[in-house]
């Protein structure tokens, strides 16, 4: 099989769909994405029967849009290798598919839950509609990337997950309501038996599911015995010695890492310090030191992921908590319903709608606050140093928990950070014109009109690192937002744009291409009720004191371009030559070029117009992929040359050839892939450049 997918072989395969279908839009065309299961793969001559886990993607119009798990499919389609530190033998690009199998009955009642849930909150508001299904269930299908960046910010992600307290809180509302009519004894192991694997069936039998169980059941034990935090650690071990013999590849997984750490300082801590605040109610306590214990033992692996220290994490929990149990035993109730009447179903979706309401709108709120998260590098050096700080703070917050006083000053404390934003010292620079945002491999340009305000140039791929990016220069009003084409790496991050701040007016070309990508700005930038324009070379935008000029592309270029293949990306070359290309100056003075993914063909067009390309600081085009026209770049005159690009990408951008003749052109080059953000000022005639790297 290993040797079928290294040579890229076209295969006939039978498989079993073994997760939901979800949309990619990785690419320059969303495709489907499913995880299945192989069972039979013919090519080259070979018929291999194996049981193996791999990932399948096929067009948005192939008939595994509306795959059921369990049901079984002959497919055809190419195999592609996968890497030694995947958990799947192959990827299969399909182009046929064909179900020769229903589910099992078993999964089909599943199904049915499963869809029942969802229309049981079908009728509700966009944001709880989405986040009762991630509670219950873990189907995030719904959920946006704009409330996915606020959950990330106040530590609230988890609960968009299936984790060990779905099942807690299930299996406590379940034996509680046993117990009250009557069942008693080893009938109770019966129903907490048969609740689990309700529970499983219904969240699906994937790894995440059953680390989540273990981890519920573990602390379901621990607080049913009464046992104490060596046994229930011990609990704990077993747990994950018996999951890694099932499932060796979690051992990989930051999942299993954050759900063990969860645990296990839930299990160690958590009740400690619950009894030192005996001074407050215990549901009081619990709701303060639970999350408490939970943040410290995760924030190394957290940060380690998302460069961020969650400030608000504690608060967001703590007000949170109390509304995640009402959510969460509502929806399995609502899902259990779906199968009797669907009026019924409703009634309880209705229920659970509301405790999610307050759950969004205590992410919101938290979320909103100046210093709600601090940046970290994700170095060994700062990692180590948070690591010792969190079981230093753990070892100093009984101390601190026992003494009203000393809990009156932490509050205070945090008070003060929350109502500023932390800021890294020496960031922003107190004279910058432009930054260069560091968003992986995607660009975001931020360019400074005043205290506050500045235009936005694309928003790279992903929501989180663009907030962060304006974040931390204080912009809290987006005079213009310009995307300067629809491939997802400038305008993946769109989501991160809007949170707490306003913006004027969106800039795009002409070119809708792709067209599904055009329409989710499209539909984003009407929900957010601003103006959306569409330039053309000649238009001269002033904004303050800067002056837009757009340069690239001249009016009716495109016209007609469609893209092409089964993959959409057939034109991704015609659509980065119609990137907008603009020359700007700022209120001080600077003159920038920013130049999109244009390449060569585009470049050589754009130098042949004869317009005024001369510039101090230059964008270089595409991340500094190797395809540059040697004349354009030479005829921008700029001083410097900055590539935002993605560290350690798989493109390997910028190009080495690229940086070497940027620098043979007398450029010195900047690279976000190396410094971080890249911030550039102009302060009476003496130029400084500042980054975080």
């Amino acid at each position: 099989m290993a040797e079928l997918a290294d040579q890229g072989a076209v295969v006939r395969a039978e498989l079993v769909v073994s997760g939901d279908p979800r949309i990619s839009t990785a690419g320059f065309s969303p495709r489907l994405v499913v995880p299945v299961q192989l069972r039979v793969v013919e090519g080259r001559g070979e018929r291999i029967s194996l049981v193996r886990a791999a990932v399948a993607s096929a067009p948005l119009d192939s008939a595994l849009a509306d795959a059921v798990v369990g049901s079984r499919w002959q497919v055809d389609g190419r195999l592609g290798a996968a890497e030694p530190q995947d958990s799947v033998v192959a990827f299969l690009r399909i182009t046929r598919a064909r179900p020769i199998a229903a589910p099992s009955p078993s999964w089909q009642v599943v199904e049915r839950l499963r869809e029942g849930l969802r229309q049981s909150v079908a009728t509700r508001p966009e944001g709880p509609r989405a986040l009762v299904p991630a509670l219950v269930v873990g189907d995030v299908s719904a959920v946006s990337d704009e409330l996915k960046a606020t959950f990330v910010t106040t530590g609230l992600t988890h609960l968009t997950a299936v984790s060990g307290a779905n099942l807690t809180l299930m299996l406590g509302f379940v034996l509680v309501m046993a117990r009250w009519i009557g069942v008693r004894g080893r009938w109770l192991t019966v129903v907490a038996v048969a609740t689990t694997a309700v529970f499983v069936a219904l969240c699906r039998t994937e790894p995440s599911v059953l680390r989540a169980t273990a981890m519920g059941l573990v602390a379901l034990a621990a607080v049913g015995r009464g046992a104490g935090a060596g046994k229930a650690v011990r609990h704990l071990c077993v747990a994950m010695v018996a999951l890694l013999a099932i499932d060796p590849w979690l051992a990989r997984s930051a999942g299993f890492a954050l759900s063990t750490l969860a645990t296990g300082g839930i299990l160690v801590w958590a009740g400690q310090w619950a009894d030192r605040l005996r001074w407050a109610p215990r549901v009081v306590a619990e709701a303060a030191c639970v999350p408490l214990a939970a943040q410290l033992a995760t924030q190394p692996v957290v940060s380690a992921l998302s460069g961020q220290v969650s400030v608000v994490g504690l608060l967001a929990n703590a007000l949170a908590g109390p509304l995640v149990g009402p959510a969460t035993v509502a929806g399995f109730a609502a899902a259990g319903l779906s199968l009797v009447h669907p009026g019924l179903a409703a009634l309880a979706g209705w229920a659970a709608s509301w405790p999610a309401q307050g759950i969004i709108w205590i992410g919101q709120a938290t979320a909103a606050l100046p210093g709600a998260a601090l940046d970290i590098p994700a170095t060994p050096t700062s990692l180590a140093v948070l690591t010792a700080a969190c079981l230093v703070t753990a070892w100093w917050i009984p101390h601190v928990l026992s003494r009203r006083w000393a809990c009156a000053v932490v509050v205070l404390v945090m008070v003060l950070v929350l109502a500023r934003a932390p800021t890294a010292p020496g960031w922003p620079p107190q004279h910058w014109d432009v930054v260069f945002c560091d968003v992986g491999q995607g660009d975001a340009t931020v360019v400074r009109i005043g205290p506050g305000t500045a235009i936005v140039v694309d928003t790279g791929p992903d929501p989180v690192p663009v907030d962060r990016c304006l974040t931390r220069l204080g912009i809290s009003r987006v005079a213009m937002l310009v995307l300067t084409h629809h491939h997802a790496d400038h305008i993946g991050g769109l989501d991160g744009i809007w949170p707490g701040r306003r913006v004027d007016l969106v800039v795009t070309g002409a070119l809708r291409s792709p067209a599904w990508a055009a329409e989710q700005v499209e539909a984003a930038v009407e929900r957010h009720g601003v103006r959306l324009h569409r330039t053309v070379a000649g238009e001269r935008i002033v904004v303050g004191g800067l002056v837009w000029q757009t340069v690239w592309p001249p009016l009716g270029a495109g016209d007609g371009l469609e893209t092409t293949g089964d993959d959409g990306g057939g034109e991704s070359s015609a659509e980065n030559d119609l990137s907008v290309v603009a020359r700007v100056v700022t209120p001080t003075g600077v003159t920038l070029l920013l130049t999109g993914d244009i390449e060569p063909t585009g470049q050589a067009a754009l130098l042949a117009t004869g317009q005024d390309l001369r510039v101090q600081v230059l964008k270089v085009p595409h991340h500094g992929s190797g395809r540059q026209d040697r004349d354009f770049l030479a005829a921008t005159g700029a001083v410097v040359a900055v590539t935002s690009s993605g560290q350690g990408n798989t493109y390997g951008h910028p190009a080495p050839r690229t940086v070497e003749l940027l620098s043979q052109l007398g450029m010195t080059v900047l690279r976000t892939d190396r410094s971080g953000p890249v911030a550039i000022g102009l302060d009476e005639d003496r130029w400084s450049v500042r980054t975080l790297r």
